[in-house]
């Protein structure tokens, strides 16, 4: 199955590059749709122009941001060296009360590079 999402700049680029690998969402009904195997196409924000393909390999389930950040390593969710994860930064895009009630989900990408037939 295909399923669209759209990202900020910064992740997008970062998947892109193979940087991020880990995508952070809230487990809602759109995300308990994505299994393992499915595609996802992302669109960038910034750019609508801009799309790029992956393939989850894997879900990773959580309670909570908080508790993903303890427990799923920083670097392949898009963290810099010494940049240290705030799930009160995930509260811009998923309130306490939506994480509550969901749940949250990183799924793990691998990115689809697409050629062009030549």
């Amino acid at each position: 199955m295909l399923h669209q999402m759209k990202l900020q700049d910064r992740p997008f680029s970062q998947i892109q590059k193979g940087k991020k690998t880990i995508e952070l969402r809230l487990y809602d009904e759109k995300r308990q749709k994505v299994k393992v195997g499915d595609r996802i196409e992302f669109t960038n924000l910034q750019e609508p122009g801009k799309k790029l393909l992956t393939q989850v390999t894997a879900l990773h389930l959580f309670d909570s941001f908080a508790e993903m950040f303890r427990v799923l390593p920083k670097s392949p969710m898009g963290y810099e060296p010494g940049e240290s994860p705030k799930a009160e930064d995930m509260e811009a895009y998923y309130s306490k009360e939506e994480q509550a009630l969901y749940g949250v989900v990183g799924i793990e990408l691998t990115r689809i590079d697409l050629h062009d037939p030549e």
